[in-house]
């Protein structure tokens, strides 16, 4: 009762919008139609305590139940299967540890089968090859000693897991449409920054502040953690955490405020707004599948049919149980977003981890800065620092990639100047000795 009373309270607390809401899972008409399921077992004399022992696949008795979820051979539909495999003379079922009502309930389903319906079900045998063997041998020795297999008529538990199925259907087509929606805002938000980066209009660029707001983000791995030991989708409670850190240190950057651009302010809301939409999907999505996992566990305690661990698996969801909607749009917003503004460290000197200008690309590909280069072929050293090929001594001035160190001009224009100013200042303690002072050239 508090779980149901809890899940109602957070759905109108949350702030979801209300056409969420109407597809939430209905948990308060899935506990009503259990109590359905466990009258109607009652009713047979299938009570939790009887149905636990009947359903062991290591017990001695006579009688066996299987309770399994299995797709209908038509349709995607899961249909739930009571299978009663038990042990007949003379029309009585054997088992003193029956019930007087489920025994006669057993007897009279029994009575309407024919001999000829008498049979092993398939994929059975591993359950219970006890019963199996009994069964051949005890139907050679005689007719009034055999085993029958009954397939209990349930209605309620049918309607239960419709319902449930349902349910789950309703979440899989709204994940997939907020999934559309968001990925459409990821590509449009991408040509937005594209824009407000690539403009020299009045010489106005936000790039570097763009560039640094997508550091701080990657840094905060707000949906999804890749370190080693913080790797995998992280919580709603972790994602708002880090989402928290990342919007604080970019106000107290003041990274917004220094924008030139408007468009860049719009761009920034619509990237918060986006980061929020998806923080409230897995809040939804978390709280619905704790109440389905809720009300399978209820479900198990009051049947002892333990259906909690096979739903899964049986049930047809395309989305809401099998895939991670956060870590489809996080690599949504690294392909189409963060990929616009480049990334500093994608373009550092893998040896002074500075920026590798003035870029020289080894033969065997590995890019360096000219200044670590040249260190290198100086100490004699002919294997490549990355790969070990034997590429350095032979790196000449043809090795230098014009167009990467334009690009780098371009893109990282305030790292490339205190580059400059530091190879500059190296060469003149290396040229004039350690008492060396640098002085930036002065127009007259």
């Amino acid at each position: 009762m508090k779980f149901a009373r809890d899940f109602k309270e957070t759905l109108a607390s949350r702030d979801f919008p209300a056409h969420w809401i109407d597809r939430a899972v209905p948990y308060g008409q899935l506990k009503k139609c259990l109590k359905k399921v466990q009258r109607e077992l009652h009713d047979l004399g299938l009570d939790p305590d009887t149905l636990r022992s009947l359903l062991d696949p290591n017990t001695t008795s006579p009688v066996a139940l299987k309770y399994r979820l299995k797709a209908a051979n038509d349709s995607n539909v899961v249909r739930p299967k009571l299978t009663v495999y038990v042990h007949m003379e003379d029309g009585v079922a054997v088992n003193a540890s029956l019930t007087p009502t489920s025994r006669g309930f057993f007897e009279r389903i029994a009575a309407e089968l024919r001999p000829d319906h008498t049979y092993t079900e398939p994929g059975f045998n591993t359950a219970v090859p006890e019963l199996t063997q009994g069964l051949t041998e005890r139907s050679e020795d005689t007719d009034h000693d055999r085993y029958e297999t009954v397939e209990v008529p349930l209605v309620f538990d049918g309607e239960f897991f419709d319902l449930l199925q349902s349910d789950v259907s309703d979440l899989d087509a709204l994940q997939t449409e907020e999934q559309h929606k968001m990925t459409a805002d990821v590509v449009q938000l991408g040509k937005d920054v594209s824009v407000v980066c690539g403009t020299s209009r009045f010489s106005k660029s936000d790039l570097a502040r763009w560039r640094y707001i997508f550091e701080l983000y990657l840094e905060a791995e707000v949906f999804f953690g890749t370190h080693e030991r913080d790797h995998g989708t992280r919580s709603s409670q972790t994602a708002l955490k880090q989402l928290q850190w990342f919007q604080g240190e970019v106000e107290k950057r003041h990274l917004v405020k220094d924008f030139k651009l408007r468009e860049s302010q719009k761009a920034f809301s619509q990237f918060a707004n986006l980061n929020l939409n998806l923080l409230k999907n897995l809040q939804f999505q978390e709280l619905n599948k704790l109440a389905i996992i809720k009300i399978l566990k209820k479900f198990d305690k009051r049947t002892s049919l333990g259906v909690s661990q096979t739903f899964r698996s049986t049930i047809q969801s395309e989305g809401f149980l099998s895939r991670d909607v956060a870590k489809d749009i996080c690599a949504q917003i690294s392909r189409e977003l963060v990929t616009v503004v480049p990334q500093l460290n994608d373009y550092l000197c893998p040896v002074c981890f500075s920026v590798a200008y003035r870029p020289v690309r080894l033969d065997c590909q590995h890019v360096f800065c000219i200044r670590c280069v040249v260190k290198i072929q100086r100490r004699n050293e002919k294997y490549c620092p990355l790969c070990r090929a034997d590429v350095v001594m032979s790196a000449s001035a043809d090795n230098l990639d014009r167009t990467l160190e334009k690009y780098m001009k371009k893109y990282f224009a305030r790292e490339v100047k205190e580059k400059q100013r530091t190879n500059e200042i190296e060469r003149g303690i290396e040229d004039y000795g350690p008492g060396y002072t640098h002085h930036d050239c002065i127009v007259m």
